[in-house]
């Protein structure tokens, strides 16, 4: 099975160029390489080639969503991998997910087993992720489970399957797009299995450098988001309930010593002006576009 190697990628030029040069040195079976840059300097075209001459860069409206459908758009493989620009993947990671799909038909989505995410922390460097990588041990780990939905960071989908069945991730999720990931799992769910595959073996970094949205816009697509999901009926009703609560207590729980990494007060703020425009009637996943 042909795979692509997908990346979207915003405002963070340096972090893309080492992931680049960390793939071209470390895997070897990449079929295709696609790029789309938020903007035309977010990307070391020079770097780009030298690692891999093939590259495709493709170009799309900026956020998240359109920037992952201007790349499916031209993939003409049979499997992409989302990779997030921080994310490194082990050694044996597309040579598992050849054998992963090509054992089970019924599986159209997957997404790899994490070892460590430092988007919960304060973020690792690359020369850590590679660190983590190089002490693994061998894959011994066990078969699929399946799962909720595939987390945006690893994810791998089954190119026909999406196109026939007209799926493709919600623009009206703009800029980082927050839970765009669930949103897909769920149009894909109806069609076969969606796993999380232990033997798939990455680092997500989890950079604090620039390209992600600032605090007001996270609170307020903490808000907006679930709730257009449940309405549009990918996210329970209880799932985005508890989702919307849980963000909302821990923005205001840490507001008062937030993490250094973690723009706390901006995203209860986002919260309160999200909860404002729900009881206003005008609460619409658009109008982080609107924030400074």
């Amino acid at each position: 099975m042909k795979v692509t190697v997908a990346i979207a990628t915003a405002g963070r030029r340096e972090v893309l160029s080492e992931t680049l040069e960390f793939l071209h040195k470390n895997i070897r079976d990449i079929d295709e390489i696609v790029i789309c840059p938020a903007r035309e300097n977010d990307v070391d075209r020079a770097l780009l080639f030298e690692c891999f001459p093939n590259a495709r860069i493709v170009t799309g409206d900026i956020g998240s969503s359109p920037q992952r459908n201007a790349i499916m758009d031209v993939v003409e493989t049979d499997l992409v991998l989302f990779l997030d620009d921080d994310f490194l993947p082990a050694d044996d990671y597309i040579e598992e997910t050849r054998r992963l799909f090509q054992s089970d038909p019924g599986i159209i989505a997957a997404t790899g087993h994490v070892i460590r995410d430092g988007i919960i922390g304060p973020g690792l460097s690359t020369a850590e992720g590679i660190e983590v990588l190089e002490g693994l041990g061998p894959n011994d780990a066990g078969g699929p489970d399946e799962i909720y939905n595939v987390y945006g960071c690893n994810m791998i989908i089954r190119v026909d399957l999406a196109r026939q069945n007209n799926i493709r991730f919600d623009e009206n999720l703009p800029l980082y797009a927050w839970q765009e990931d669930l949103d897909f799992s769920r149009q894909l769910a109806p069609f076969g299995r969606i796993v999380i595959a232990p033997r798939l073996r990455g680092v997500h970094l989890g950079t604090k450098r620039s390209g992600r949205s600032p605090g007001k816009r996270l609170g307020y697509s903490q808000i907006a988001n679930p709730i257009y999901l449940a309405t549009k009926g990918t996210l329970s009703w209880r799932r985005a309930v508890r989702l919307i609560s849980r963000n909302i207590a821990s923005n205001a729980v840490k507001c008062a010593r937030p993490e250094p990494w973690i723009d706390r007060r901006g995203r209860l703020w986002g919260n309160v002006i999200a909860l404002g425009d729900l009881l206003l009637r005008r609460l619409d996943t658009r109008r982080v576009l609107d924030f400074e």
